[in-house]
C-alpha cells in the first residue's frame, strides 16, 4: 500500500511517525514539501519516504491519500486536482462531506480526527463514514472508532479542541510549583506523574462513571472539595462548556 500526505503539518507527521512504528505494511509514503522542515526530517529518518513536487504527483503514486491542510488551503486547491477514485482521508476539520463530494472525483472518501499522540499509536480516532481502508490503518495507531453520522463527528471535533487547554493546566501548576521554590525538572516531572496517575486511574474506573470519581475524590470540607468549589464559584467549568459550544458553531 501506498500512502500520500497532502499538508506535512504536526498531524501528518504524528501519523507517520505512528505507522513507521507499527506493523503496518507500507512500500512507499508519499509527502507534500509544503512544510519543507517537516518533510526533509521524515525523508532523513525513514527511508521509504518520497518528498514530491507537486500534490497531484502524490496522488498519482498513491492509492490511500489523507487531507492535512488547513480548511482555507484546502478550499484553494482541491479543486484542482485529480484523485482518479482514490481512497481519500480528509483530516480537514469544517470542510464537510457534502463539500468534499463535489470538489473531490471520488466516490471512497471519509473523514477522520486523529490526534498528536497518534504517533506513540495511543488515543481515540474518529472516522465518518464508516471505511474498510481507514480501518485497516487506523486500527494500528490507536482505537479506532467508526462512526456513521458526520453530524456526530463534530462533537468529537469540539472535544478535540481541548488539547492547549488542558496542556495549559499543566503549565500554570508547574509554573506555580517553580514559584513556590522547586526546581524545574522536579516540578515538571511532579505534575506529569500526577496526570498520568489520573489519567491512567480514571481510564481504569470509566465504567463507573466521572460523576463518581469526582465524589470520591473529596473529603468532607477537605482540600479537593475546597478547590472544586471554588472553580464553580468562579464559573470555571460553564466557561469550559461556552468554548466548547463556540467551536461546536463552526460546524453548524
Amino acid at each position: 500500500m501506498n500512502l500520500g500526505f497532502i499538508g506535512t503539518g504536526k498531524i501528518a507527521s504524528s501519523i507517520i511517525i505512528g505507522i513507521f512504528k507499527s506493523n503496518l505494511k507500507i512500500n512507499k509514503i508519499y509527502t507534500s514539501s509544503r512544510n519543507r522542515n517537516i518533510a526533509k526530517k521524515l525523508q532523513r529518518r525513514f527511508s521509504k519516504i518520497k518528498v514530491c513536487i507537486s500534490n497531484q504527483q502524490i496522488i498519482d503514486n498513491s492509492s490511500v491519500v489523507f487531507l492535512s491542510v488547513t480548511p482555507t488551503v484546502g478550499q484553494k486547491i482541491l479543486r484542482g486536482l485529480n484523485f482518479k477514485n482514490k481512497t481519500v482521508i480528509s483530516l480537514i476539520s469544517t470542510i464537510k462531506m457534502t463539500e468534499l463530494k463535489k470538489k473531490i472525483n471520488s466516490k471512497n472518501i471519509c473523514k477522520a480526527i486523529p490526534l498528536p499522540f497518534i504517533e506513540s499509536k495511543i488515543g481515540p480516532i474518529i472516522f465518518c463514514p464508516k471505511n474498510s481502508i481507514a480501518k485497516k490503518i487506523f486500527s494500528k495507531l490507536g482505537l479506532a472508532i467508526e462512526i456513521q453520522s458526520e453530524r456526530q463527528s463534530f462533537n468529537f471535533w469540539s472535544t478535540s479542541s481541548l488539547m492547549a487547554a488542558y496542556y495549559e493546566i499543566y503549565n500554570v501548576i508547574t509554573k506555580w510549583l517553580i514559584n513556590k521554590g522547586l526546581k524545574k525538572t522536579e516540578a515538571t516531572n511532579y505534575i506529569a506523574e500526577l496526570f498520568l496517575a489520573l489519567s491512567k486511574d480514571s481510564f481504569l474506573k470509566k465504567n463507573r462513571g466521572f460523576d463518581k470519581l469526582v465524589l470520591e475524590s473529596q473529603t468532607p470540607k477537605g482540600l479537593n472539595m475546597q478547590v472544586l468549589k471554588e472553580l464553580k464559584k468562579r464559573k470555571f467549568y460553564e466557561g469550559l462548556i461556552k468554548s466548547l459550544n463556540n467551536v461546536h458553531k463552526k460546524f453548524e
